[in-house]
């Protein structure tokens, strides 16, 4: 009886809050391991100290296909991980952990909890609304992504003293390369929704 009410009501009981909480907790730590694995792809560039890595895909994936919170908590995983001194950032030649956090990527890797809430808010939004799943969520993650951009730009601005140094490590050379990683998790995004 007891069990019925509970149904009825819409209520869980305490076990099955606490699987849901397992649940939960599981995705967001695989989302930050998904984040750190695609970070080690990575490609050192000779004239930026900013290398070419999947992580941003990582980040703008995680966003569109978990949504806004487990996105956020997930990135915000991510970089406490970074921070202990777990290597789950790119290779470089400060060593991963604090000191990577406030080094040239830093910008970038701060913002990373909002790009990934940006990408799947507005992706939620868009989702209440439209059935043009891949336009929004392509439109999601070029407004996440100019917000990376922003911030990564400012933090490489504050650290050069040089507006245009900044753009010409931190810009031009990734242009082509996020615009791919914009289609293909729009892409992935897509048929996920689709098939759910």
């Amino acid at each position: 009886m007891a069990r019925v009410a509970t149904e009825v009501l819409g209520q869980q009981s305490p076990r099955s809050a606490s699987r849901e909480w397992a649940k939960e907790g599981a995705i967001v730590v695989g989302a930050s391991l998904f984040v750190a694995l695609c970070a080690h792809v990575s490609v050192p560039l000779p004239f930026t100290p900013i290398p070419l890595t999947l992580s941003n895909f990582a980040v703008l994936a995680v966003g569109l296909l978990l949504g806004s919170r487990r996105g956020f908590a997930a990135l915000a995983l991510y970089l406490m991980e970074g921070a202990l001194g777990l290597p789950v950032f790119s290779a470089s030649p400060l060593g991963g952990g604090v000191a990577q956090i406030f080094g040239p990527t830093g910008g970038f890797l701060m913002a990373y909890p909002i790009v990934a809430f940006i990408a799947g808010w507005a992706y939620e939004r868009a989702l209440q609304k439209s059935e043009r799943i891949f336009g929004w969520a392509a439109l999601s993650s070029i407004v996440a992504e100019v917000f990376l951009f922003a911030c990564g730009l400012s933090w490489l601005t504050v650290l050069t003293h040089s507006m245009s140094l900044a753009i010409r490590y931190g810009l031009y050379w990734f242009v082509f390369a996020e615009v791919i990683k914009v289609f293909i998790a729009s892409g992935l995004a897509a048929q996920w929704h689709l098939r759910r």
